[in-house]
């Protein structure tokens, strides 16, 4: 089936009856978003055994890390386009596919630079994936109640997987090797890729028409610029020319998108999704709440393991507490945000998020799970449950059928870009006041001990600026009807 012009985004083509296969199809657009999500965090506790296993330096090790999130942070938005012009479900395969194939790269790799490559590859089927599953629910679901359950699925499969993919890693490694924290990836995605065809219907705008090579171009390279700039900021330094030329360079090729988007007969970001201004105002949020979120969990990693001496396994499973209470919680978030809106439970989450940081603000170095951690873990998984749900809604309240991918697209971008940036400024902030520390004589377990903290504080003004934002900036939902009358007059 191929998706017209629907007056609202979820609406049957021609009076159809809801597809009676829809929550299938949700189940597996999440395995396949968790699948994703997970990979930007699963990697960092095996990251001594992959140091380890193939000999290489830290200077090396980190752009396992890099490299994902370079391809995975710029191609969001091109991945998003690409599913409205050339079919949801056909991107969605298509990432599928790249992904998995790139995951047995990974684990079969016996060296850095094969296992990189094959990382950059697995980022780019994720900047596939991720926004068609988020377009395919909206096309799906009809606006309202219904899709507003299934994006608290999907939120709530998003929200955990970043804490998840901390406990599983750790016993992936622990138990059967590092390898496997990719070889896993595998068979879920053969199994989902085997059943997509027959489950989820194809959705494609078929008045859209031409391509926006220029746009394509310059967006995908200023946002793969500015998220490697910002991923080596902490080892170059923020005020290096090499640094400063970097953030300078992928401005210059975004003000270059901006003028080409505003010429061309079909843009790759038509300007007009801003006009509904939740959409704005939840993809700010997802900056902020991007940079909190991948920030705390970079950060908690290193304090459990080098500070606290937790094993790979014990430090996934303190994450635990954190992916659970996501998971208990989404059902109150998506009901509460289809009671009253998404800008209250979305400032309430945040409001929650910072009182976590600012419980990890408070971290001792002979600091126990119970006493100095566990009430944080709580904060965040319930903050995280009443954050990410209703910003998804938010993200997509009042957009066309037309513009599903775009609008998934950019929400997912905001997220990825405010994490990159989230883990950097942690990074550098921890790290310099640790310097400085252990340059005075500390050792070295109170140094990181006062870095980590410091950083934990830095978060908690981030989170708090998150709670401004919300209130501010997001606005009650507007339908897509409604969206196209401000469109009309405007």
């Amino acid at each position: 089936m191929t998706a017209t012009d629907a007056s609202r985004p979820g609406a049957s083509p021609a009076g159809q009856a809801p597809d009676p296969r829809r929550w299938h199809a949700l189940a597996l657009v999440c395995v396949a978003f968790f699948m994703t999500v997970l990979d930007v965090s699963i990697v960092n506790v095996a990251l001594p055994s992959i140091k380890t296993s193939l000999e290489v330096s830290d200077s090396s090790l980190q752009w396992v890390l890099i490299a994902y999130a370079i391809t995975f942070g710029g191609f969001l938005l091109l991945g998003g386009r690409l599913a409205d012009l050339l079919g949801r479900r056909r991107i969605f395969m298509a990432g599928l596919a790249l992904f998995s194939a790139a995951s047995l790269a990974c684990g079969l790799a016996g060296s850095i630079g094969v296992l990189v490559a094959a990382r950059a590859v697995q980022g780019l089927g994720a900047a596939l994936v991720s926004p068609a599953t988020l377009s395919i629910i909206t096309t799906t679901f009809e606006e309202g109640s219904e899709r507003n359950k299934a994006l608290g699925i999907w939120g709530a499969m998003g929200g955990s997987g970043a804490a998840a993919g901390v406990l599983l890693g750790g016993i992936l490694t622990n138990y059967v090797g590092w390898e496997w924290i990719f070889f896993v990836n595998v068979p879920v995605g053969a199994l989902v890729l085997a059943l997509t065809r027959t489950v989820v219907r194809e959705s494609r705008i078929e008045g859209l028409k031409g391509f926006d090579v220029g746009g394509a171009l310059t967006a995908t390279a200023s946002l793969a610029l500015l998220t490697y700039a910002v991923s080596k900021a902490p080892d170059t330094g923020w005020g290096t020319p090499r640094t400063i030329g970097q953030l300078v360079a992928s401005g210059a090729l975004m003000l270059v998108f901006v003028w080409i988007e505003r010429r061309v007969a079909h843009p790759l970001v038509p300007f007009r999704i801003f006009r509904v201004k939740t959409v704005t105002g939840a993809n700010v949020s997802g900056v902020l709440l991007g940079a909190v979120v991948y920030g705390n969990f970079f950060q908690l990693t290193l304090y459990v393991q080098q500070v606290l001496g937790y094993s790979a396994i014990k430090t996934g499973l303190t994450f635990l507490a954190t992916a659970g209470t996501v998971v208990l919680v989404a059902g109150v978030s998506q009901a509460l945000t289809t009671r009253v809106g998404p800008r209250p439970v979305l400032a309430a989450g945040m409001v929650l998020i910072t009182g976590g940081m600012l419980v990890y603000a408070q971290i001792p170095v002979d600091g126990s799970f119970v006493s100095n951690l566990l009430a944080g873990y709580l904060l965040v998984g319930v903050g995280m449950a009443f954050a990410f749900i209703p910003m998804s809604i938010a993200a997509l309240a009042g957009v066309e059928a037309r513009e599903a991918g775009l609008a998934s697209g950019l929400i997912n971008t905001s997220q990825q870009i405010g994490g990159a940036l989230g883990v950097a400024i942690v990074s550098t902030v921890a790290f310099t006041h640790a310097t400085n520390l252990l340059k005075t004589g500390a050792s070295q377990a109170s140094a990181y001990t006062s870095g980590f903290a410091l950083a934990f504080w830095v978060l908690a003004g981030i989170s708090a600026a998150g709670v401004v934002t919300a209130l501010a900036l997001v606005r009650p939902v507007e339908t897509a009807v409604e969206a196209e009358a401000v469109e009309a007059s405007a």
